[in-house]
């Protein structure tokens, strides 16, 4: 049977983007894409990049009160909110455009319009037009979700954040994941009252324990006002303003609710029930470790099968779909020991297991040490720092990294390569320190704080 194309992708995101323009590039298959929003996905458009535009912007306020420190005779202006995204805009214009390009450039196909899944081998367009492939990809990623309670069409999600028309004066962000946290920071350091409710006892949960705390601890510091153990009843318009009902009983008023609770899969309306492709209790695609469905010419990467959600694994998947079912080397993703970043204030990098994990899993000796950054301290800022090293007993291998730092994301790219490699605390010991940096401490932690 003859197909219109070998490969056709669902979603114009990082992954499926990648996929696409790999298989046409590097083998030669006829490969169409089709997106319905825009092209670069939630990193490039709603996500990490706007997002870390933000954090850059929101960090100058600290920095001129640091360089008067330092002697610097100079002044803060206002921020101008419409300065900024402006140029915002302008530049995820520009990277969609390299998105588009990358496609046409490796010969890809592209339709701007929703495309569901007919049967195992044929998709349609909005339009009504069919299109057949021997593989079809599903790349559509997810989206942040509000729970139901009464006025909760009246809180914002992260996808709007970036488009506010003016920065409000203060802000209510509900949620205790990194995108809340992040946003706390964001918004606070350009100037926003800030309020952050989570329904748990810390932010960040998953994370090591020590290391949210610290983060949580600074934000505070900082100036958000982090109400733990606290979740919205109900909320309603009051003039220009939002009146908010908390769980604790209180009632305040806010010009912005944004939640951060929870994404959720984008595979609604896909036509995948009709074909028998099977969805998991949140509703993500499931896939085998070849990200292959249990339809076996249809494929899922990405936040869509809600394995981990981070823009480089996506792209990971979708080059190891292109090596398994173009290259004909089956390649299963490697989901160990990913590092990452979150970007709250203070930053925080980490790469596998907390110490509660690992220390449920074997015995262990924890390295810590928490101070005050010689930038900072000068500048006579009270934000501390932490560095902190899991190590087995047994193998002597670090088992996890965990950076609260300036700069930590930058960090833990480079320590998660020891740390994917096995190194010992030994080899992190033979390691001669970089002086005076912060992360030296990382090969000078002599004695263990603890063992578990």
């Amino acid at each position: 049977m003859s197909f219109d194309y070998d490969l056709f992708v669902i979603g114009g995101g990082s992954g499926g983007v990648r996929a696409a323009r790999v298989a046409a590039g590097e083998t030669g298959a006829k490969v169409a894409l089709a997106e319905e929003d825009r092209y670069g996905g939630t990193c490039v458009i709603r996500g990490c990049v706007p997002k870390k535009l933000m954090v850059f912007a929101s960090e100058y306020s600290g920095m001129v009160e640091d360089a008067q420190a330092y002697g610097w005779d100079i002044q803060a202006g206002d921020f101008s909110w419409d300065a900024f995204k402006g140029k915002l805009h302008a530049e995820l214009d520009r990277l969609e455009g390299i998105y588009r390009n990358l496609l046409k450039n490796s010969g890809v196909e592209s339709f701007d319009q929703r495309a569901k899944l007919v049967d195992a081998h044929t998709v349609e367009l909005n339009d009504g037009t069919r299109k057949t492939a021997k593989h079809i990809l599903i790349a559509t990623g997810g989206r942040p979700t509000v729970p139901n309670f009464p006025g909760s069409d009246l809180a914002i999600t992260s996808n709007e954040i970036f488009h506010l028309e003016k920065l409000p004066e203060s802000i209510l962000i509900v949620g205790g994941g990194y995108i809340a946290s992040e946003f706390a920071g964001i918004m606070n350091g350009l100037g926003v009252k800030t309020t952050q409710f989570y329904r748990g006892a810390q932010i960040l949960r998953g994370f090591d324990d020590e290391a949210r705390g610290l983060v949580s601890e600074e934000m505070c510091q900082n100036g958000i006002d982090v109400r733990l153990g606290t979740n919205v009843l109900e909320m309603r318009k009051e003039g220009d303003k939002i009146w908010v009902k908390a769980t604790n009983g209180e009632e305040r008023l806010f010009d912005v609710v944004m939640y951060a609770t929870g994404r959720v899969a984008n595979a609604d309306d896909l036509g995948l029930e009709n074909i028998g492709i099977e969805r998991g209790r949140k509703g993500q695609i499931i896939v085998d470790e070849y990200s292959q469905t249990g339809v076996p010419s249809v494929y899922a990467i990405g936040d869509v099968t809600d394995r981990v959600n981070l823009t480089p694994v996506a792209i990971r998947e979708g080059m190891a779909f292109v090596e398994t079912v173009f290259k004909g080397n089956p390649t299963k993703v490697d989901h160990e020991l990913i590092p990452t970043a979150i970007f709250t204030q203070p930053e925080f990098g980490t790469v596998g297991l907390s110490e509660e994990e690992a220390a449920e899993q074997e015995p262990i000796e924890v390295y810590a040490t928490s101070f005050k950054p010689m930038q900072q301290s000068f500048a006579g800022r009270a934000a501390r720092v932490l560095m902190k090293l899991i190590v087995s007993q047994k193998t002597r291998k670090v088992l996890g990294c965990h950076i609260v730092a300036p700069g930590a994301g930058e960090m833990i790219q480079l320590a998660g390569i020891a740390v994917k490699m096995g190194a010992t605390k030994e080899d992190f010991d033979r390691t001669v320190a970089v002086h005076p940096t912060m992360s030296e401490e990382l090969v000078t932690l002599k004695t263990p704080v603890r063992t578990a």
